[in-house]
């Protein structure tokens, strides 16, 4: 078996996937919030914003993560193709959970369904994701382990979606995004301790692009967007604010005609 390494440089990758991890729940739990005090095609823009956000947070976390993953004996390239598919996996199926919750008339069976479907969407990503891993030897799972982290996966997520749907205070919604990004990165960190690799020596030339090739820009990309939209959001006034804003605007108004 080779020598694993899940932090190869340290602190540095475990502690910016859970900025990611984090920062994608609290952009997706915002824009959920927002959404469920909208209507019609805004409600729908709102949702799509939070899906986006929630399974991008995801998959940077994961793959930022992955870049301080190491095995002794091998280099490790990734298969480009299944790499994407993963992203498209993560936004596909948490907007299905988060879609579940947002038009949903049974709160409790939407957050059940919407839990359960974002959770396996989240576990799905990850092991995709490791599918995506070409190295010089063979890669097992021990059982246990994978089925604890879908499990941290599916709680994690019917919390944020219960979280989105409870929560409303700005304040309290940063507590539960921090708490989300944890979870998420237990998640990622529970299934890789289920990872085995059993290294084959080789000087021959693997298949896929290299991570500082391929993922590192990749993840600069999707966080550049996080952290773009998480201001445009952030800026952005709610239903709330907009209606006392026209109301103390129709009140100055009536002063005006008044005088």
């Amino acid at each position: 078996m080779g020598h694993l390494d899940h932090a190869a440089y340290g602190w540095l990758t475990p502690a910016l996937s859970y900025v990611m991890a984090s920062i994608g729940a609290a952009l997706g739990l915002r824009c959920t919030v927002r959404a469920l005090a909208a209507t019609g095609s805004s409600r729908r823009n709102w949702l799509l914003t939070a899906a986006s956000a929630i399974g991008t947070g995801i998959w940077t976390m994961h793959f930022v993560a992955m870049l301080g993953f190491d095995v002794t004996g091998t280099e490790i390239h990734y298969n480009v193709p299944l790499t994407i598919l993963s992203l498209l996996v993560a936004m596909l199926v948490v907007g299905a959970g988060v879609f579940a919750v947002g038009y949903g008339k049974d709160r409790g069976r939407a957050l059940v369904l919407g839990g359960l479907t974002t959770g396996l969407g989240v576990a799905s990503m990850h092991y995709l994701g490791m599918a995506a891993l070409r190295l010089h030897g063979d890669i097992s799972y021990e059982p246990l382990a994978v089925g604890l982290s879908v499990a941290i996966a599916v709680v994690a997520a019917t919390a944020a979606l219960w979280a989105a749907l409870n929560i409303k205070a700005p304040v309290a919604v940063a507590v539960a995004s921090l708490v989300m990004g944890a979870a998420v990165s237990s998640m990622h960190y529970t299934g890789m301790m289920a990872v085995g690799v059993s290294v084959t020596p080789s000087d021959g030339a693997l298949p896929g692009a290299t991570a500082m090739q391929f993922i590192f820009p990749l993840a600069v990309g999707l966080g550049s967007y996080l952290f773009i939209t998480s201001a445009f959001v952030a800026l952005s006034p709610t239903a709330d604010e907009r209606a006392a804003s026209a109301s103390a605007q129709h009140l100055g108004d009536q002063r005006v005609a008044a005088h």
